[in-house]
């Protein structure tokens, strides 16, 4: 009971953190970049927008979403794009709404999958294989953040311009290795092999080669026949959320260049993992602020207002249609309970959404 109510503790202390630091994002704002902003210019900025700038944002954001759910359809055999997308929503709320939300999504996720008739090793599987691919992808964002800002030539001096290719490289051959040893038994032996050294050289009682070769074990059919429909998946996903980015920046007027709006958008996906607050609310938003307006000469009013937009696509709209998803299999969930029986035993069938 304490550690349920220290939970529930955390979660209202969360939520109310993103709730104050979007309400006071323009004193933030002026405490991180010295330059003031009010609600009423930022208010200003969004009576700019127009219905047809609303609604293609809204059809990115549906995209994205279709987009997302080849994933998991593609970690989770059987299971249908509708299927994934509901799955994909209802998850995404529960996290939204909590700072670790990630386990109670899991746990609805693992309900969810088992009324459509899968078994626990499947949805396993599945959490692993997605996980991985979000893990992976995560990654590999900055590094092209860094890449498209030196080719854009978005740096102030050779020294920095080297360092940055020299990380972002590190960073997508660090990608790669995880990528082959998942896929090619050689390779994971090799790097089974190194990570013990490193845990040896840092004196971690684990036992690292055993803990990533049984992962392997556990992913690598998946992995061996689905990688393509799985890269894909996260490469439409992530396109279509820069997407939204694009469009929220050409509205506001806070378009600062295409390797520029590249780099923003990593930045805005790595800072959803701060974990104070649900998806990094509140955080993100500043992150993104200041980056536009220190570093790429965005003016505050348009920078804030692209940030807020951005947020609600990506996070506040998916919580209500997350509720809605969630209901609507509630609602299928019972009725197929009740038809189920109602009808003779040599009748019943898996259900399906």
């Amino acid at each position: 009971m304490k550690n349920k109510w220290l939970q529930i503790t955390l979660s209202v202390l969360s939520l109310g953190l993103a709730v104050l630091l979007v309400v006071y994002l323009p004193q933030i704002v002026r405490a991180l970049t010295g330059k003031p902003v009010s609600w009423h210019e930022i208010g200003a900025v969004f009576g700019r927008l127009d219905a047809g700038e609303i609604a293609l944002m809204a059809a990115l954001w549906l995209l994205s979403l279709l987009a997302y759910s080849f994933v998991l359809t593609n970690s989770l055999p059987g299971l249908s794009n509708l299927q994934g997308l509901t799955l994909n929503a209802a998850g995404s709320a529960v996290s939204n709404l909590l700072p670790f939300g990630g386990a109670l999504g899991v746990a609805l996720s693992f309900a969810m999958t088992k009324g459509w008739g899968f078994g626990s090793r499947a949805f396993v599987v599945m959490t692993l294989v997605s996980g991985i691919w979000n893990t992976l992808f995560r990654f590999v964002l900055p590094a092209v953040g860094i890449i498209a800002l030196l080719l854009a030539g978005e740096v102030p001096d050779s020294t920095v311009a080297n360092a940055g290719w020299t990380g972002a490289i590190s960073i997508l051959v660090l990608c790669a290795i995880v990528a082959v040893a998942l896929y090619w038994e050689r390779a994971a032996v090799v790097l089974g092999r190194v990570l013990d050294a490193i845990t040896r050289l840092l004196r971690l009682r684990l036992h690292a080669s055993e803990a990533f070769h049984r992962l392997r074990a556990d992913t690598a059919g998946l992995v061996h026949t689905r990688w393509p429909g799985l890269s894909l998946g996260m490469l439409f996903f992530l396109g279509f959320q820069w997407a939204i980015m694009a469009v929220c920046m050409h509205a506001t007027g806070a378009w600062p260049g295409l390797a520029q709006s590249i780099a923003v958008f990593a930045l805005s996906r790595v800072l959803t993992s701060a974990l104070i607050t649900p998806s990094g609310a509140g955080i993100m938003e500043g992150g993104v602020v200041l980056l536009l307006t220190t570093a790429f000469g965005v003016p505050v009013a348009p920078a804030t207002a692209t940030a807020l937009i951005f947020g609600f696509w990506t996070y506040t709209v998916e919580i209500p249609f997350g509720g809605l998803a969630l209901g609507a299999w509630a609602l299928l969930r019972r009725r197929n309970g009740r038809n189920a029986g109602a009808e003779p035993p040599s009748a019943i069938s898996k259900a399906s959404p």
